[in-house]
């Protein structure tokens, strides 16, 4: 029995040695993922229209040009030239006039390993285990003069700068802000995938990854190109372990 006692307490202190040397149990969570805010814009001077090309404006407004009996590209290839960067042209076929979309594509890098400087401890760990807290986002400042649409956000690999990449995955969205008009910080409202899609993205921590930003400011017959800049923040909180 005495014999049997020394080998449970040699045991009992094997173990707390092991713990000691990093070897803990894999569902113990004992990192905090405090990332710094990723900030991102949408700045309405970003992008360069000319508005003075006849074809498509009237005294700075968009024509109404009709577009159903039209060649399929006809918007999109008249939008081309007044705007080659970050613009599209669709056809809107309840109005029957082409519109001029003003696109949006921000990729905020996220360094796991550098922006959290608790996890170099484990280097030697491919992957950690992950949980979100919460994905947040504030409007810290607002003079466009127009709503912005939905803001969709994703997670890609850093090669990924656009939404359309098959490797982007939609994790959220962002609702409609009202012009001029600021937020203290609210939910994202994740997607039914999106919360695993953000946690499979943040296991590989050594790989740094992006978060995208996407929307488009659609303009319509009638309308100027709208003024002023978004400023805005995503705060991603969570903790991670072995």
């Amino acid at each position: 029995m005495l014999y049997l006692d020394a080998r449970l307490a040699a045991a009992a202190v094997g173990l707390s040695l092991a713990a000691g040397c990093g070897l803990i149990s894999s569902d113990v969570t004992n990192f905090d993922l405090m990332l710094p805010d990723k900030k991102f814009t949408i700045d309405a001077s970003g992008w360069v229209v000319d508005t003075t090309d006849k074809n498509l404006f009237d005294n700075g407004q968009l024509k109404a040009m009709q577009c159903n009996s039209a060649p399929p590209m006809l918007c999109s290839s008249a939008v081309h030239q007044v705007c080659s960067s970050d613009c599209s042209g669709t056809c809107d076929p309840v109005a029957n006039s082409c519109e001029l979309s003003l696109d949006v594509s921000r990729p905020l890098k996220v360094d796991l390993l550098t922006e959290q400087p608790d996890l170099k401890t484990i280097n030697d760990q491919p992957v950690i285990k992950v949980s979100i807290d919460s994905v947040t986002y504030a409007v810290m400042s607002n003079s466009l003069n127009v709503d912005t649409p939905e803001i969709g956000v994703y997670v890609a690999p850093i090669s990924a700068l656009k939404p359309n990449d098959p490797q982007a995955k939609l994790i959220g969205t962002i609702p409609a802000v009202p012009a001029m008009t600021t937020s203290d910080f609210q939910a994202l409202m994740f997607t039914p995938t999106g919360k695993a899609a953000l946690v499979d993205i943040m296991s590989t921590f050594k790989t740094p990854f992006n978060v995208l930003v996407a929307s488009s400011l659609v303009v319509r017959a009638g309308q100027m190109l709208p003024t002023g800049k978004l400023e805005a923040v995503v705060r991603i909180r969570g903790h991670a372990g072995l």
